[in-house]
């Protein structure tokens, strides 16, 4: 073999020699960097009392339907029942009827719960409220689909002189306690009920003119209202119709429609 060929073959056997080495060094296991973890801090949490479940309107409370609920600490709020306040308060809450509907894992509040009295209409009624029936039909009652915890506005419709009528809205924004004696929403899939009663959260003084407008009135007819007016005041009434505005005593007489005012049972 001739010299020239020697040295390219050695050649050639040198370089595929470190042709190997360097594709077993890029091949191995790379380097693993650790690094360091960041510090976590969990913030504190307490046990705050939730419902287990969708809760109506006047259904009542056990220990199925509250459970205990770990809640981060600086989320609590006034009004929230925690264990630590608390400890028992599932067992001393059982029977406690629902007010206002809860849904699941919604912390139990107080003003959305009332005594455990079997007087369910009275623990529904919020302190200074009073519940007032009127009759509804179809024709006055939105159709039938006026519900439990709607909002209405109450127009008083009356003769006036010769064949006109006048309507005058005498009470607005109230809230419907319930129809006939249903204090709930019925559930998916039943069909409504047309009732023949209404019973309205009212004050003191739109107690006193439901009343005397029921008297006056031709018919009282109730209007739905969107559920966005729930914010809206609803303490309005028409005023005229309670007797002693300004503070003295009046005897309040209605006579063919329309009121007439005495003081010391004289007439004015």
């Amino acid at each position: 073999m001739k010299p020239a060929r020697i040295i390219i073959l050695a050649v050639a056997i040198v370089a595929a020699g470190m042709a190997g080495l360097l594709a077993m060094r890029l091949s191995g296991p790379q380097p693993v960097v650790v690094q360091g973890e960041a510090e976590v801090r969990k913030e504190p949490t307490v046990n705050v009392l939730v419902s287990s479940a969708n809760l109506p309107v006047g259904s009542r409370l056990n220990d199925k339907s509250m459970r205990w609920m770990a809640w981060p600490e600086g989320s609590v709020i006034e009004g929230f029942i925690t264990e630590n306040s608390w400890p028992q308060a599932i067992a001393e809450l059982t029977g406690v009827v629902v007010r206002l509907p809860m849904f699941e894992g919604e912390p139990v509040r107080r003003e959305k719960i009332a005594d455990s009295s079997t007087r369910i209409m009275s623990s529904l009624l919020p302190s200074g409220k009073r519940a007032v029936a009127t009759e509804i039909s179809v024709a006055t009652g939105a159709g039938g689909f006026i519900l439990p915890n709607d909002r209405v506005d109450v127009i008083m419709v009356r003769r006036g002189s010769g064949d006109t009528y006048l309507t005058e809205t005498v009470l607005s924004n109230v809230r419907v306690l319930a129809i006939d004696q249903q204090i709930q929403e019925k559930s998916d899939g039943e069909k409504s009920v047309v009732g023949t009663t209404a019973t309205l959260e009212l004050t003191p003084d739109q107690a006193k003119v439901i009343t005397v407008a029921q008297q006056m009135a031709e018919r009282l007819s109730l209007a739905l209202r969107s559920v966005a007016d729930a914010q809206e005041e609803d303490t309005s009434a028409a005023d005229h119709l309670l007797s002693g505005g300004n503070g003295s005593p009046t005897i309040q007489v209605i006579k063919s429609g329309a009121v007439v005012k005495a003081s010391d049972g004289k007439s004015e």
